[in-house]
């Protein structure tokens, strides 16, 4: 068996759990819709994939979100209520960093945002202990479009069977699966810590 020369991490709902619900509610409080149509405008929606592909600034998609929901705070303090919805799986953190720990390279692969990122780059200290970081907004692609696996190859040097991919989404997890990968998809931190450790990684000490 070929044991994965690199093990490429899913962030959001992997490694951190999110819920756009907690950003709506404080927004709503200064806006003139509702929580539910709040996030209908930031959870998975057209304005949030342009934003998660780096097609539009920071400063772009408040003004779309500002227009379309009459938000009276400031881009400052839109960012922080926007940025502050995640909660680390720290099951997975753990597997994370006995991996780093027995020299095993680790990426993180994330349909993600600048404002995402910049906040957990300053919360969450484990976020800077990988080897490698493919994020969409920075590539103008996301999963499972097949242009961002081929930027995680190129940053970790393997391909096929030496990489691990663990990812919540089925979608993106077969996009991995038909070039090789061995895709784990993420639904417990107790069953992807045992399909590692079938792969002769991750065990618990």
């Amino acid at each position: 068996m070929q044991i994965p020369g690199a093990v490429v991490f899913d962030l959001g709902k992997v490694l951190l759990d999110f819920d756009y619900t907690i950003a709506a509610q404080k927004l709503a409080a200064e806006s003139d819709v509702s929580a539910e149509q709040i996030r209908g405008f930031i959870d998975h929606s057209p304005l949030l994939v342009r934003y998660e592909k780096g097609k539009i600034t920071r400063e772009e998609f408040f003004e779309e979100v500002r227009r379309a929901s009459g938000y009276r705070g400031t881009l400052q303090a839109f960012s922080a209520m926007f940025s502050d919805v995640f909660t680390p799986i720290q099951p997975m953190i753990e597997l994370k960093q006995r991996l780093t720990a027995a020299g095993i390279p680790t990426y993180i692969f994330s349909n993600t945002n600048e404002l995402a990122i910049t906040h957990i780059q300053a919360t969450y200290p484990f976020y800077s202990t990988f080897d490698g970081y493919v994020v969409s907004y920075e590539h103008g692609f996301m999963k499972p479009e097949s242009e961002l696996y081929e930027r995680v190859e190129a940053i970790a040097g393997h391909t096929g069977g030496s990489i691990c991919y663990l990812d919540d989404r089925l979608e993106n997890i077969e996009a991995g699966a038909r070039r090789g990968w061995k895709a784990v998809l993420h639904r417990s931190p107790g069953q992807s810590v045992e399909a590692l450790s079938r792969l002769g990684i991750g065990h618990q000490p």
